[in-house]
């Protein structure tokens, strides 16, 4: 339509303004694209929110398979495009002189652009700790409590925003998202967090509910799929517009395909579900060791040390369904090691040392 080209023509303009005025700082604006990345859910924010609070750790989960997921099926329904393939695509730009975007190693996202995952992933995982952060001090009654609290309310949520935007204009430099795709991905990211805020049942939900889960979201997606595909709407459309017009083919990575991101969550919530419902997690973190700081600590270093590992193993990508099946029990690995073998195995090395000191 008129409107949407008008929109990503100006969309363009902010873009190229950004790779021409903000060229130094590429490097903080690539880091920060990487702080965005909802992977970073998984192997970094889980494993120190899961060992200070359970109860957290178990909402960011869900919060980011769930945001993601929907996510998935927006990007499905909008069709949006991104700008590093628009520009070379669009008849808006008269005598093909369209503008040049610069590239990077990250720019080559493979799924429609709209509303960005990045910016939603961060949003929504941001939020949950904000507002987890903030539910310890809102409990202080005293005067000079309420004034801390507020000032504490102002900083995490100012820290809140800065994040949000400098993970926005990181998308937007990089050339992978048009202004209002990242916009929309950052209040649809609040959206689901906020509905989070109000579904406790997640924090008893058994091992049954939690495969009843994975079951829905992967045959609603499937079937989503396949009915577009019999109207002869492919919604996999993005993949060929991005090995088309990527700089690198390199930079072409099977991991940023939309049924990749919905494999790996669904990995990811499934290995949580596994994880609370075993013996070790009962008898680890919700054994007398679990009120200890010294526990607590052990867990964290461990977890985030053994998920680095988890870095160094490459899935094969020349088999496609071999590398979903592949990269859904890496996901399912990562929380069950957080949740039960890491702190089963403190806990044991704890109860140890405890014996041979009496």
């Amino acid at each position: 339509s008129i409107k949407m080209d008008l929109l990503h023509s100006n969309g363009v303009l902010i873009i190229q303004h950004l790779q021409r005025d903000y060229r130094a700082y590429q490097d903080f604006l690539n880091f920060m694209s990487h702080v965005g990345d909802p992977r970073n859910i998984f192997s970094i924010y889980f494993p120190l929110w899961f060992q200070l609070n359970q109860v957290v750790g178990t909402k960011m989960i869900w919060v980011a398979v769930i945001g993601d997921w929907f996510n998935l099926i927006f990007k499905w329904i909008l069709f949006g495009h991104r700008p590093y393939w628009w520009v070379q695509e669009t008849m808006i730009y008269p005598n093909q002189s369209s503008p040049c975007l610069e590239q990077f190693p990250i720019t080559c996202e493979t799924g429609p652009g709209s509303p960005s995952g990045h910016a939603m992933g961060s949003s929504c995982v941001w939020y949950v700790m904000v507002t987890a952060a903030l539910s310890y001090t809102v409990r202080w009654k005293d005067k000079s409590a309420v004034t801390l609290h507020r000032l504490t309310w102002s900083f995490l949520w100012s820290i809140f925003w800065i994040i949000q935007i400098s993970v926005c204009i990181s998308r937007v430099f990089i050339a992978t998202h048009f202004p209002h795709q990242v916009v929309l991905g950052v209040f649809a990211g609040i959206l689901v967090a906020e509905a989070f805020e109000h579904t406790p049942a997640i924090q008893t939900a058994s091992l049954r509910m939690y495969i009843k889960t994975n079951l829905f979201l992967f045959i609603f997606a499937l079937g989503f799929y396949l009915s577009l595909k019999l109207l002869d709407i492919d919604l996999l459309w993005s993949v060929p517009k991005a090995k088309k017009w990527c700089a690198n083919p390199d930079w072409i990575n099977i991991d940023t395909t939309p049924f990749a991101g919905l494999v790996r969550n669904l990995g990811a919530l499934f290995g949580l579900g596994l994880g609370i419902n075993s013996e070790m997690f009962i008898m680890s973190c919700k054994g007398k060791n679990s009120c200890k700081i010294s526990f607590r600590i052990l867990c964290i270093a461990a977890s985030l040390a053994t998920l680095q590992l988890y870095n160094f193993v490459k899935i094969p990508t020349h088999t496609e369904y071999l590398f979903y099946i592949l990269s859904f029990g890496k996901s399912a690995a990562m929380p069950l090691t957080v949740v039960a073998l890491v702190p089963y195995c403190v806990h044991s090395l704890m109860r140890t040392t405890e014996k041979k000191l009496n």
